[in-house]
């Protein structure tokens, strides 16, 4: 029973879907809202805010998703461990299971959207759903339709989305009761067996980094501000302080976490923000804080104190708890979500060893290399089993959603920097002094005073001495920091553990790299670092 209050351009038979029940097309979120809580799938809280949960997946769930290895597109990924295929056959027989599954729902929610802040670089996407607060997560994390476009809306891609439908290992080829399904040819996914939200924008995001290479737009897992005339981009792993540092008083935010750079500049893929909210602190980010009260944006899996207000301290439920919301909900922010041509691309790294300067400056091919390596450090603590740092490389700074060789992201960065003459500059927000377990993490206020040096000019006329190891150009100085941690070897008392531990570093990053190695130009594999003869 279709809903003809909504026009559309592309009826759900394009899709092979021939609903029973009622059809809810391009609902605000009041009202998707309002029918999520009368059809219990959520709750609001005191603050009258929607709070869902997702059940046993609170994440992502990579050893679940697949590219259908078929011809067209998908001959160009990159297969391997974070790229899996799936065959044509094992793809419609779940296809068809989920046509069924979504046929026989009593509601089915239809969310039509762009991926894509720019008006030339945007895709229209569309979401069909069996559960409200989905569409409604669908209406808050990308770009928002007008009437007009809604009536002209006809989708590159759709996400069949059927979180209720589980799927059997042994019979349907899936490695779980969870499936994620990108066919690139057909302009289709399916998603099954998981309510986590997150799956509908990765999948996406997926999709834009295979397509947007192909026109020369980098895209890109960052965030990005401007102070109008001047924009950053700030690419990072977990932990590394990427949302902070790019959270500026004086800095619009351009978006939170992917991102586009075209011949025009940079846009935002999002229309909104999905921001983990463990620990969140109304002091220390007020701005992501305030929207946790704002009816319109999503809670997901939040435990919520007596009273009915969230407890960010509570990961009973994750670790990974989550807010969505409208980008308009953040006040200093462009109106547009877009910005000129990056002057400053940095690289955040939390550095256990103590061994990365807390500022380096880059050459487009060190630019690349470690653009490919991604790398951070794990510590102590952060996991079960974990008993001193270890080395941890993502791919691109986002490994699980890049589906090219990462050579091809990492070239049209370097090319995209020579071009528009950008610096690049690796951050280290870890350790200094000897490392983790010999010293703490280095000042917040030095590492904000360090990258405003950076973004501002006042580093250009400074003196830098290149790092014989690694390459980096490190500066000798910078107003407000003391010089003495800007050269990481002269912090350490004992000079001939530094040189151990950095030469092990060193070649960590060595072998990571031998993996990519054969698709990289000459200049970007010299570009790495060099274990040095110590006595």
């Amino acid at each position: 029973m279709q809903d003809s209050s909504q026009e559309s351009a592309v009826p759900l038979s394009e899709h092979g879907l021939d609903p029973i029940g009622e059809v809810h097309w391009n609902k605000d979120w009041e009202y998707l809202h309002s029918i999520a809580v009368e059809l219990e799938e959520a709750r609001l809280t005191s603050q009258g805010v929607l709070l869902a949960t997702t059940g046993e997946r609170t994440g992502r769930s990579p050893n679940d998703r697949f590219i259908v290895d078929e011809p067209g597109l998908a001959e160009d990924v990159w297969w391997g461990k974070v790229n899996k295929s799936t065959t044509s056959n094992v793809f419609e027989n779940l296809l068809g299971m989920v046509r069924g599954h979504l046929n026989s729902r009593e509601n089915l929610f239809v969310k039509d959207a762009f991926c894509g802040a720019d008006p030339n670089n945007r895709m229209p996407v569309r979401l069909v759903t069996e559960k409200a607060w989905h569409a409604a997560f669908m209406h808050n994390m990308f770009v928002r339709a007008d009437e007009e476009e809604l009536r002209t809306h006809v989708p590159e891609f759709t996400i069949l989305h059927a979180p209720t439908l589980r799927a059997v290992p042994g019979r349907d080829g899936t490695n779980s009761h969870v499936f994620v399904m990108l066919a690139l040819d057909r302009g289709l996914v399916i998603i099954g067996g998981t309510r986590y939200a997150g799956e509908i924008k990765k999948a996406i995001f997926t999709i834009m980094n295979h397509i947007l290479p192909l026109d020369g737009t980098l895209p890109m897992h960052c965030s990005a501000n401007t102070d109008g005339n001047s924009s950053a981009l700030f690419f990072g792993l977990s932990g590394t302080g990427k949302t902070t540092l790019s959270a500026d008083p004086n800095r619009a935010l351009v978006g939170d976490d992917e991102h586009g750079w075209s011949d025009d500049g940079i846009f935002n893929f999002e229309g909104g923000c999905y921001a983990k909210l463990i620990g969140l602190s109304e002091e220390d980010e007020p701005a992501i804080h305030a929207t946790t009260k704002m009816p319109g944006s999503i809670l997901e899996n939040v435990v919520l104190n007596a009273d009915g207000t969230p407890d960010f301290e509570n990961g009973s439920l994750t670790q990974n708890t989550r807010g969505s919301y409208p980008i308009e909900y953040i006040e200093n922010r462009t109106p547009d979500s877009m910005a000129g041509h990056p002057k400053n691309v940095v690289f955040l790294t939390c550095d256990a060893f103590g061994v990365i300067p807390p500022l380096s400056r880059l050459t487009p091919e060190q630019a690349a290399y470690h653009f490919i390596s991604g790398y951070t450090a794990k510590v102590a603590g952060t996991e079960v089993g974990i008993s001193e740092p270890q080395a941890t490389f993502s791919t691109c700074f986002g490994a699980p959603f890049m589906p090219r060789h990462p050579s091809v992201y990492a070239d049209l960065l370097s090319q995209k920097i020579k071009r528009h003459e950008a610096k690049c500059w690796m951050i280290n927000t870890g350790w200094v002094a000897g490392g983790y377990g010999d010293s703490s993490r280095i000042k917040i206020k030095w590492t904000r005073t360090l990258l405003n040096a950076a973004l501002s000019g006042d580093l250009d006329d400074v003196v830098f001495v290149t790092d014989e190891r690694f390459g980096f150009a490190v500066p000798l100085t910078c107003e407000g920091v003391p010089d003495s941690i800007l050269q990481p070897r002269e912090t350490w008392h004992d000079k001939k553990k530094f040189d151990g531990t950095a030469n092990l570093l060193a070649q960590m990053f060595i072998e990571n790299f031998e993996q990519f190695s054969s698709g990289c130009s000459e200049e970007v594999r010299q570009a790495g670092p060099k274990p040095l003869l110590v006595d």
